[in-house]
């Protein structure tokens, strides 16, 4: 195997592992908790454009639920990475805005992650490489 070979690899093997951990680890942490008690979450979740709680909340556990499972499994991974963001950005900035960068670490560190794996791809370990054409970039 040429040394070009293994870093091929070693990338694949690292989006992987990115796709893997940072979708699981915001299913768990945010996506899972707001799906399972979603009329406590009903109570508690921020409309900052007024939208009204419950799509709010049903737009929340799109981003926080689908589409890391869609990252995960690598399907359409860089079109999921999008809701993500979108969720951050206003969690971070609309939100939160008086959050120094130590109080919102998490969230700009999630930032970061899917931020990585919007521009990346979710690289060649991923059921994207199965999809036809345009859908196969995705």
């Amino acid at each position: 195997m040429s040394a070009s070979q293994h870093d091929e690899q070693a990338q694949d093997v690292g989006l992987l592992f990115l796709r893997v951990s940072g979708g699981l680890f915001l299913l768990w942490v945010h996506g899972l908790p707001k799906l399972l008690d979603f009329n406590a979450q009903l109570q508690q979740i921020e409309d900052p454009f007024h939208l009204g709680a419950h799509l709010t909340l049903c737009l929340a556990i799109f981003a926080e639920v689908l589409c890391p499972l869609l990252i995960v499994a690598g399907v359409l991974a860089r079109l999921a990475c999008l809701p993500i963001l979108f969720v951050l950005l206003v969690a971070l900035l609309v939100v939160h805005p008086q959050w120094s960068v130590a109080e919102g670490q998490f969230g700009w560190l999630l930032l970061i992650l899917f931020a990585t794996v919007f521009i990346a791809g979710p690289g060649r370990l991923a059921l994207n490489v199965r999809l036809p054409g345009v859908l196969r970039y995705a």
